[in-house]
C-alpha cells in the first residue's frame, strides 16, 4: 500500500492549486512530504506574521498528501479552548478514535483518560506521548501519515507539552508533522532542533500578480495603494479590497489617506460577517466558542435549530470545511475574533449554553462552557469548574487552573464559597505562577467575600504565603496556619486539600525559621493525620528538620519518590520532592522532572516553580563541579526574582553565586552577600538564611586560610561535637569544621565532632558523606588505617563531587607530606590542584601547588598574560580595560554583572596584577613567558 502511495504522487503532475510566490517554500513542503512517504518523518515549522500564508502552505501540504495517498490529522489552536487541557489533542485524533481499541490497554486507557473518553487520572506527559506515539505508528503501518497543527500558540497547555515531545520522535518514522506559529509567539515547543520555515512577505511581483488574479478588474492606481499598504501580507492583500467595496473602483486618490493595514483587516473581517443571514452567524458563533473545529457537532446543532448550515459563510472564504474528516476551519484566527466580537453578550451566553448542552460527556469542556454560560452567581455551576482546576492542576497546568478558579470565584455567591476561590487562587499565584504582586488584591477581595473575622482556614493559608515569600514575615505566618489548622472541624483529614497544603506551607515557615520551637506544633499536626500522611509531606518533614537521624525505611522511602517522578507532572510536586533530597546528595537523580519545571517557567506557566528548580539545580551544579552551568541558572533565577518580588526565594540562588565567588577567591561578593544575608535573617529570625550566611562566610575564611574565622562561622551552624536537629546546613559544614578545628589546634574538638557523625552512622546516607567521615576519621588519628580512606578516594562515582574530593586530598596529602610519606603525598597534592585548576577555584589551586613544593617537586610556572585566558575572560578584560563598567559588558555580553565579576578574579592572577587599573598595561605588554 505504501509504495503504491508513493507511485501515485510521484505520477502526479497536476498537484494542488498553484500558490503565487511561494516556488522556493513548495518545494521545502514537497521535499518534507518525500521523506515521510520514505519512512524518515520528523517535523517542520512554519513562521511567519499573521496573514504571510502559513495557513494556505499547510491547505498545500495537506492537498499533496492527499493526492499521494498519504492520510492526514489537522488541528488548530483556539483562543477559547486553551485553557481545556487535552482538547487540541483531541481535535487532532478525533478522526481516528475508533482505532484507539488496537492499542495495548495501558495506551488505549492512557489516551481515553487524557481525552476524556473515560474516567481516570490523566496520564503524565511522558506516557500520554508513548500512547500517542504508539497510535501513530498503528495508523501508518497501511500509509504514511501527516499531521498538521495550526495556530501552536493557542494550544492548551497539556497538548503542547505532549505534543512538543512527540515533534522530536517521529525520526525513522513514516509520520510527519507540520505545525504554524506567528514570528515572535512561542510555539508549543522549541524550535531549537527543529526545522523552521520562515515564511517571508511576498515580493511586489508576486503580490502583484496575486490582486491581478484575484481582482482582474482592478484600476492600476489603487493596486499600487494596495501594494504599498499591504506590502507583501497576502491576507491584506485578499482582503483590504472587499473591505473597500466600491471604493476598489474608484481613483486611488478617493481612498482613506491612511490605511492602518490591522484596523483594516480587522474592518474587513466584520463587514463580512455582519453579511451573512443571521441563521448563519449564530452557527458561525457556535464554531468560533467550540473552537475545535468538529463539524458533526456544528451540523447536529444547526439540524437542532432547523438552520441553513454555513455554506453562506464558506462561499464568503470565512470557513473550509473538509466533509471526509467532519472539520471545520477558519480562514483566520482574525476571523474568529471578528464574529465573537459582532456578538452581544446574551448571544454570546445561549451559544455557550447550547455547547455546554451538547457536552455533557466531557466534563471538563461542559464545565467552562456552562460558566461562560452563566450572567448570574451560580454555586454549582462553579463548584464544578473548581473541580475542573483542580484536575488541571494536578496535570500541571497552573495557569489553566488559576483562570479557572478566578472565574468560579465570579461565579461564586459572597460566602465561604467565593472567600475560598480567591484565597486560592492567591495561594497559586504565590507559589506557582509567579503572580504574587496579584496576591494581595486578590486576598482583600477574599476577605471582603467573607465578612467577619480573618480566620478562613483557606484565607489564612493564602496570606501567611504571601507574607512569607513577599515579606519574610515568619512568625505571622506560623501564628495564622497554626490558628487556622486548630480552628478546622477536622484537622486529621489526609485527604483535605485545605489541611494538606496548609501543612505544606507551615513545613517552609518551619524550615525558613530554622528554629526549634517552630517545628513541635507541625511534626505533630502531620502525625495525626489519619488514614496517613501524604507520602510527600512525610517525607519532607523528615528530611528538612532532621536530615542527621534519617531512619533506614525513610531513606527508601526517598528513593522511591525520586522514581516516581518520571511520571509526574505537577510542579510543585517535583520541586517539593527535589527539596526533599537537596540534603542527600540525590538532586543529580531528579534533573530531567527540574528541567521540565524551568521550561514550564520560561514559557510563562510555573514560574515560582521554576525559579526553586532553577536554584535547586544550581545548587547540584556547584557540588557535581559544573560551575558555569551553575552560575547560568543563579542568574536567571534571580532576574525572575527581582522581576516577580520574590525576596526569600532569592535566597538559596545568592547562597549558590557566593559560594562560587568565595570559592574562587571574589571575597569581597562573597562577604557582601554574606552580611546582606544576616542583616535581612536576623530581623526576620530566618535560622535557615542565617545559616546560609555562616556557610558563605566560611568557606570564604577556608579559601583565604583564615582557618579561626572559619572555626567561628562553621560552629555558628551547629556546635563542635553536636549534629543538632533543625540544622541541615550543618551537613554542608561538616568537613569544614574538622578542617577549621585542626588548623586552629582544637584537635579535641575535631575528634568529638568526628565521633558525633560516627555515632550517627552519618555515612548511611550519602557516599559523599561517607568519604567526608573517612578522612575525618585519619585526619582526626580516630582511625589510623588509611586503607578504607583509599580506597573511598578511589572509588568509581566518588569523583561527581569534585570540590569535596579535591579538598580532601589536599587535606590529606598535606597530612601524608607531615608524616613523611612524600610519595603518595604528591599523588594526592596533584589530584587535587589539577581539580582546583580546571574549576578555577584560584585560592585552592594555589595552596595544592604550595604544599606541592613542599614535598620537593619544582612546579613549573602556568601560562600567564592574555595566553592564560580563556577567549571570554579576554574579551571581559579586553573591556574592562577600555573602561567600560561591570555592568555595560554583562550587557553587552549577555551574562549578568555578578559573572563579570568573578571572571575578573580570575583574570587578575593570571595576568600577575592586583588591580583593574593595570589591565590596559598587562593587556598591552604581556610578561617574557621565558624569563632569564
Amino acid at each position: 500500500m505504501r509504495d503504491r502511495c508513493n507511485r501515485r504522487c510521484d505520477q502526479s503532475t497536476a498537484g494542488p492549486g498553484r500558490l503565487i510566490g511561494r516556488v522556493q517554500e513548495i518545494a521545502q513542503m514537497d521535499s518534507f512530504l518525500a521523506r515521510i512517504r520514505t519512512a524518515q518523518g520528523g517535523t517542520l515549522v512554519l513562521s511567519g506574521a499573521p496573514g504571510i500564508g502559513k495557513s494556505a502552505l499547510l491547505d498545500h501540504a495537506a492537498t499533496r498528501s492527499r493526492i499521494c495517498g498519504m492520510g492526514l490529522l489537522r488541528a488548530t489552536g483556539s483562543q477559547f479552548e486553551a485553557e481545556i487541557s487535552y482538547a487540541a489533542l483531541h481535535q487532532l485524533l478525533h478522526p481516528r478514535l475508533d482505532e484507539l481499541l488496537q492499542l495495548t490497554p495501558h495506551f488505549a486507557d492512557a489516551l481515553k483518560s487524557a481525552l476524556g473518553l473515560a474516567a481516570g487520572q490523566p496520564p503524565a506527559p511522558l506516557l500520554a506521548a508513548n500512547a500517542i506515539l504508539a497510535f501513530l505508528r498503528q495508523m501508518s503501518q497501511e500509509r504514511p501519515l501527516l499531521l498538521i497543527i495550526d495556530d501552536l500558540p493557542w494550544l492548551d497547555r497539556a497538548s503542547e507539552r505532549v505534543l512538543g515531545i512527540v515533534s522530536r520522535r517521529l525520526t525513522g518514522l513514516p509520520v510527519g508533522l507540520i505545525a504554524a506559529c506567528r514570528t515572535n509567539e512561542a510555539p508549543g515547543f522549541d524550535q531549537s532542533d527543529i526545522p523552521v520555515l520562515d515564511v517571508q512577505p511576498l515580493s511586489e511581483e508576486a503580490a502583484a500578480e496575486l490582486l491581478r488574479n484575484r481582482y482582474p478588474a482592478m484600476k492600476p492606481r489603487v493596486t499600487r495603494r494596495l501594494l504599498d499598504t499591504a506590502l507583501g501580507n497576502p491576507l491584506a492583500l485578499l482582503e483590504l479590497p472587499v473591505s473597500l467595496g466600491d471604493l476598489a473602483h474608484t481613483p486611488a486618490g478617493a481612498l482613506p489617506a491612511a490605511l492602518p493595514l490591522t484596523r483594516r483587516l480587522q474592518r474587513a473581517f466584520a463587514c463580512r460577517v455582519q453579511a451573512l443571514p443571521q441563521p448563519v452567524y449564530e452557527l458561525l458563533l457556535l464554531a468560533a466558542l467550540d473552537g475545535t473545529g468538529d463539524l458533526s457537532l456544528l451540523r447536529a446543532i444547526a439540524a437542532d435549530h432547523q438552520a441553513t448550515g454555513l455554506g453562506p459563510a464558506e462561499s464568503a472564504g470565512l470557513v473550509h470545511t473538509d466533509d471526509s474528516a467532519a472539520r471545520l476551519a477558519f480562514r483566520h484566527p482574525l476571523i474568529r475574533s471578528a464574529v465573537v466580537d459582532l456578538s452581544s453578550s446574551q448571544q454570546r451566553r445561549q451559544a455557550h449554553a447550547d455547547l455546554a448542552t451538547l457536552l455533557t460527556d466531557e466534563p471538563e469542556r461542559h464545565a467552562w462552557h456552562l460558566a461562560e454560560a452563566a450572567d448570574r452567581p451560580d454555586e454549582n455551576v462553579a463548584a464544578l469548574l473548581h473541580q475542573v482546576a483542580i484536575a488541571s492542576l494536578r496535570r500541571g497546568d497552573s495557569v489553566g487552573a488559576l483562570t479557572q478558579l478566578l472565574r468560579a470565584a465570579e461565579l461564586s455567591p459572597i460566602g465561604k464559597g467565593r472567600s475560598r476561590r480567591l484565597a486560592e487562587a492567591a495561594y497559586l499565584a504565590t507559589v506557582v505562577t509567579g503572580d504574587l504582586h496579584d496576591a494581595p488584591r486578590l486576598l482583600e477581595q477574599a476577605r471582603h467575600a467573607q465578612p467577619g473575622p480573618f480566620d478562613v482556614p483557606s484565607l489564612a493559608g493564602a496570606r501567611a504565603c504571601q507574607l512569607l515569600h513577599a515579606d519574610g514575615d515568619l512568625d505571622t505566618a506560623h501564628r495564622l496556619l497554626a490558628t487556622a489548622l486548630n480552628e478546622l472541624e477536622d484537622p486529621t483529614r489526609a485527604d483535605d486539600v485545605l489541611v494538606i497544603e496548609g501543612l505544606f506551607i507551615l513545613l517552609m515557615v518551619c524550615f525558613v525559621g530554622g528554629r526549634a520551637d517552630l517545628w513541635p506544633p507541625f511534626l505533630a499536626a502531620v502525625d495525626r493525620l489519619r488514614p496517613r500522611p501524604p507520602e510527600l509531606l512525610a517525607i519532607l518533614s523528615r528530611t528538612l528538620s532532621d536530615p542527621v537521624r534519617l531512619a533506614p525505611g525513610m531513606l527508601i522511602r526517598v528513593d522511591a519518590a525520586i522514581a516516581a517522578l518520571d511520571q509526574e507532572a505537577n510542579s510543585a510536586r517535583i520541586v517539593r520532592t527535589g527539596m526533599a533530597l537537596a540534603y542527600l546528595d540525590r538532586l543529580s537523580h531528579c534533573r530531567e522532572p527540574l528541567q521540565r519545571v524551568i521550561q514550564d517557567g520560561r514559557e510563562g506557566r510555573a514560574v515560582t516553580s521554576a525559579v526553586e528548580a532553577l536554584f535547586l539545580l544550581a545548587q547540584d551544579a556547584f557540588h557535581t563541579g559544573r560551575w558555569e552551568e551553575a552560575q547560568e541558572l543563579v542568574d536567571e533565577g534571580l532576574k525572575l526574582c527581582d522581576v516577580h518580588g520574590y525576596d526569600l526565594l532569592s535566597w538559596p540562588g545568592r547562597l549558590t553565586d557566593a559560594l562560587l565567588a568565595a570559592a574562587r577567591g571574589n571575597y569581597e561578593h562573597a562577604i557582601d552577600t554574606a552580611h546582606a544575608m544576616d542583616t535581612w535573617a536576623r530581623s526576620r529570625r530566618a535560622g535557615i538564611v542565617t545559616a546560609f550566611a555562616s556557610r558563605v562566610q566560611t568557606l570564604t575564611a577556608l579559601s583565604r586560610a583564615d582557618y579561626e574565622t572559619a572555626y567561628r562561622h562553621a560552629a555558628a551552624i551547629s556546635p563542635p561535637g553536636i549534629l543538632a536537629p533543625y540544622a541541615p546546613q550543618a551537613l554542608w559544614v561538616f568537613f569544614d569544621l574538622i578542617e577549621a578545628a585542626l588548623h586552629t589546634g582544637r584537635r579535641t574538638e575535631a575528634a568529638a565532632h568526628l565521633t558525633a557523625a560516627q555515632d550517627l552512622d552519618l555515612g548511611r546516607l550519602s557516599p559523599r558523606l561517607r568519604l567526608i567521615v573517612l578522612a575525618g576519621a585519619t585526619l582526626t588519628g580516630l582511625d589510623t588505617d588509611t586503607t578504607l580512606l583509599e580506597a573511598a578516594i578511589r572509588e568509581p562515582g566518588n569523583d561527581r563531587w569534585p570540590f569535596d574530593l579535591a579538598r580532601i586530598q589536599l587535606t590529606y596529602g598535606s597530612h601524608l607530606r607531615r608524616a613523611k610519606r612524600t610519595t603518595d603525598a604528591r599523588r594526592h597534592l596533584a589530584q587535587a590542584a589539577q581539580v582546583f585548576q580546571q574549576l578555577q577555584a584560584t585560592p585552592w589551586a594555589g595552596r595544592a601547588e604550595r604544599e606541592l613544593r613542599a614535598t620537593g617537586i619544582t612546579i613549573s610556572t602556568a601560562a600567564t598574560g592574555p595566553a592564560a585566558l580563556t577567549p571570554q575572560q579576554l574579551q571581559i578584560a579586553q573591556l574592562a580595560a577600555a573602561g567600560h563598567t561591570n555592568k555595560q559588558i554583562a550587557v553587552r555580553l549577555f551574562l549578568s554583572p555578578r559573572t563579570v565579576s568573578t571572571h575578573l578574579y580570575q583574570v587578575f592572577p593570571k595576568l600577575g596584577i592586583t588591580s583593574r587599573a593595570a589591565l590596559r598595561d598587562a593587556l598591552a605588554n604581556p610578561p617574557d613567558p621565558h624569563p632569564r
